[in-house]
């Protein structure tokens, strides 16, 4: 069996399917990172940066950061072994049930009690966590004055931390976490429990190959099962190789696993024309705050620490959650935030380019721990949209059409909330202090949903709940052996921080795998041994 990508999907279609005892070969485009390799410092990180838009890209094809730069909208994804879980704020929440009420989910989704035990195995792996001391943190009390706004005061986020020195399900041992801050560019501790700490060293352990710095161009069907094509990633080597197999699950994200069924279809494979439809942004917005009289201690310092002071805490200790009973559409997460510490040098350039000097130029000075922006608060802010764009290829690469997303209602109601928030503790909201970068005003999105969204037949999706793949010939006839396991599968918003949801829906897709096909696999925890250690 070959997994294509390493995230959420993956690494449980990996973990699960070892673990059932068959032949896994894992293959991910981006490299490996162990523990203290992540950039942690300004000139590292523009290392890890790749820029793709459709008439430009820059970086190295296997930089961890990789920004899609659109027309309409931005998408940032991860990459590396172990996907977004690398670089995401690690916030696990179920969505609100009415998501899964939706009629466009399929009906067994809810109707076969597989989806709790999704969740269920997701959190025993992943082993979310409320840091008990939250409200002691600095950027915890700031959010807590910016909630009197709302009248409802902030609780302590759910994220996949280790709070304490752990040998996690997977046999790994983990340090606890410092509260340096920088879970998004990459956890140099070892306390975030990530995939590659997690589901991947599971399955090397039960048996499984894991390749990278591999890009896969496309899939075909081959004699008594599937070809996977594929290439080295830095596109150096002309002739491409293939790899053949019974199954092939596609786990390569959102804009990946979208990318290789489209390239798939224009050399023949027949899909539903569903392919790329119900591209959601998850009603995502990073915005700020600057201006304020209080400090917020919300940039990372790093691990080893760049500066000695009060603690940061995790990316995202606290979050307001503002449900609205009536219209699911209109509720939201407020969630604070800390921008990484290797980004601290720019933070007084981004805000002076934005023509909002606030004091900025006093940072050049006083360094962005002490002066004004140790005052700055960052939102992140996870709602719903209405999941209309499209992806589509454009010179074999995915890009997103979107037309008029920024007058998407979500963003208007975000602006409005923010805006009050800002207010409460007297500061300004700056909405985007990178307008004059090339990521411009447009929405941006670090949470992509959809492309290959779950339907009861062809007409409505591009898999079934089981995350098989129609063939386009019949209402619910489907391509035996090939699955989409990752975000891609969510038709729709959830207003949440999706990692819970993508790797329930994967544990529910590899039961059902198992069942089809006789198989069986526990998930019970695995003991260490001396052999742990680098996964490739």
């Amino acid at each position: 069996m070959v997994v294509v990508g390493s995230g959420y999907g993956g690494g449980v279609a990996a973990s699960r399917l070892s673990r059932a005892g068959q032949s896994v070969c894992v293959i991910e485009k981006g490299k490996e990172f162990l523990t203290g390799e992540f950039p942690s410092r300004l000139p590292e990180l523009r290392r890890e940066l790749q820029l793709n838009g459709s008439k430009m890209r820059s970086g190295s094809r296997t930089g961890l950061f990789d920004f899609r730069l659109g027309a309409d909208i931005h998408v940032l994804v991860g990459c590396g072994l172990g996907g977004g879980s690398l670089i995401n704020a690690g916030v696990a929440l179920r969505p609100d049930p009415r998501v899964f009420a939706d009629p466009v989910w399929p009906t067994e989704v809810t109707r076969d009690g597989l989806l709790d035990l999704g969740f269920g195995r997701a959190a025993a792996m992943l082993r979310p966590a409320r840091y008990g001391r939250a409200p002691e943190l600095t950027k915890y009390r700031a959010l807590e004055a910016a909630s009197a706004a709302f009248g409802r005061p902030p609780v302590a986020a759910p994220v996949v931390v280790s709070f304490e020195d752990t040998v996690n399900p997977a046999g790994v041992a983990q340090p606890a976490c410092t509260l340096c801050g920088d879970c998004c560019s990459g956890c140099n501790v070892g306390a975030k429990n990530t995939v590659a700490v997690t589901y991947l060293p599971d399955a090397k352990a039960h048996g499984a190959e894991i390749f990278t710095e591999l890009a896969v161009s496309h899939v075909a069907k081959g004699e008594g099962g599937w070809r996977v094509h594929f290439a080295p990633s830095d596109g150096k080597v002309a002739s491409p190789s293939f790899v053949d197999a019974k199954t092939v699950l596609l786990a390569a994200g959102t804009l990946g696993s979208t990318e290789i069924l489209l390239r798939s279809r224009e050399r023949g494979l027949g899909l539903s024309d569903r392919l790329g439809e119900r591209f959601s942004a998850n009603g995502d917005i990073i915005a700020f705050a600057l201006g304020g009289s209080e400090r917020v201690n919300g940039i990372g310092v790093g691990h080893p620490p760049k500066f000695v002071g009060d603690a940061i805490g995790a990316c995202v200790a606290g979050q307001i959650e503002l449900p609205d009973g009536r219209h699911l559409d209109r509720s939201m997460i407020i969630q604070e935030g800390v921008l990484p510490s290797a980004l601290a040098p720019l933070l007084p350039v981004f805000f002076i380019a934005g023509g909002r000097l606030l004091g900025a130029a006093q940072s050049l000075i006083k360094g962005v721990y002490q002066g004004p922006l140790s005052h700055l608060h960052t939102f992140f802010v996870v709602s719903h949209d209405e999941a209309e764009g499209r992806i589509r290829l454009d010179n074999g690469s995915a890009q997103i059409d979107w037309p008029g997303v920024a007058g998407e209602p979500v963003y208007a109601r975000v602006d409005a909330a923010l805006t009050k928030a800002a207010e409460a503790v007297g500061a300004c909201y700056i909405k985007s202090p990178m307008a004059a970068t090339n990521m411009g005003t447009k929405p941006a999105t670090a949470h992509p949903l959809g492309g290959c969204g779950m339907g009861e037949d062809a007409a409505s999706g591009v898999v079934n709940h089981k995350c098989q793949v129609f063939d386009g010939k019949g209402e619910e006839s489907v391509h035996g052996g090939l699955y989409v396991c990752d975000g891609s599968v969510i038709p729709r918003s959830i207003g949440v921080n999706p990692l819970l949801t993508i790797t329930a829906l994967a544990e529910r897709a590899m039961v059902h795998l198992a069942r089809d096909r006789n198989l069986g696999f526990d998930a019970n925890p695995r003991a260490p041994t001396e052999a742990d250690g680098a996964l490739t």
